[in-house]
């Protein structure tokens, strides 16, 4: 099985520069984005073979998620179920017989971290939102997750510390997620790789010169360990600010 995720930075835009192309050599059986960017009706995307499942923020122009799967889940569910959480179209749980697969778009704690402590109660009510999933079937759980977790997972860690994406604070509730059992599966495989990114600031020629960040993941329960084959992050597809991340199960 292989699972894709790709924060797109606006479906619209991305169309025009490679996404179809991309999603074709990817050939993922369940292909995840984030940051759409899109209204229902204002987007409309023809992929033979998938199931296509859309969660739009009720903001114009904003947030959004998709997932297309070419198995069909036994249910889906849009948002966590609590409405201060679910008005930015963040989160879409499918149920598979041997898991949930959920994609995650993590608020932003934004510039001058206006937005942290509403990050802070959004993290405590999504490690929850796993967990209570977890009791019944493991979890896989991807997506851009606004968190480089180490100091190995972004370029400039001293110059960014304490910025949006880089807190003490973001970085203890990625340590929870750990700590709770779950699995970052690209450092699972690849526990000292360094120079690997998925994020690039737009500006300053950050991506020429891999100024960039780890904030796309795919996560796990502990219990799929022994399925888990390899994690990759695909710097060479262009098309975003993000690039696309894999996650391959036995």
């Amino acid at each position: 099985m292989k699972f894709i995720s790709w924060n797109v930075n606006g479906i619209r835009a991305c169309a025009e520069k490679g996404f179809y192309e991309a999603f074709k050599e990817l050939d993922a059986d369940v292909f995840c984005l984030q940051e759409t960017k899109c209204q229902k009706d204002q987007f409309n995307i023809d992929l033979p073979g998938y199931h296509q499942y859309w969660n739009y923020a009720k903001k114009k122009g904003y947030s959004g998620t998709a997932v297309f799967t070419k198995q069909e889940p036994l249910s889906v569910s849009y948002g966590l179920g609590i409405e201060e959480h679910d008005q930015e179209g963040r989160v879409i749980t499918l149920e598979f017989p041997e898991y949930y697969f959920i994609t995650v778009y993590t608020p932003n704690s934004q510039d001058g971290l206006k937005r942290l402590d509403y990050r802070m109660q959004w993290e405590a009510d999504f490690l929850s939102y796993l967990l209570k999933l977890q009791e019944t079937k493991p979890v896989i759980c991807c997506g851009d997750m606004n968190v480089a977790h180490k100091e190995i997972d972004l370029k400039n860690p001293k110059t960014n510390h304490k910025n949006a994406g880089f807190t003490d604070e973001e970085r203890a509730c990625f340590d929870r997620l750990l700590e709770a059992g779950f699995i970052d599966t690209f450092r699972y495989f690849y526990p000292d790789q360094e120079g690997i990114y998925s994020w690039w600031s737009y500006r300053f020629k950050a991506r020429e010169k891999n100024a960039g960040w780890r904030i796309d993941y795919f996560i796990t329960s502990g219990a799929l360990e022994k399925r888990l084959k390899d994690a990759k992050i695909h710097t060479e597809i262009m098309g975003s600010d993000h690039c696309p991340v894999e996650l391959t199960l036995i």
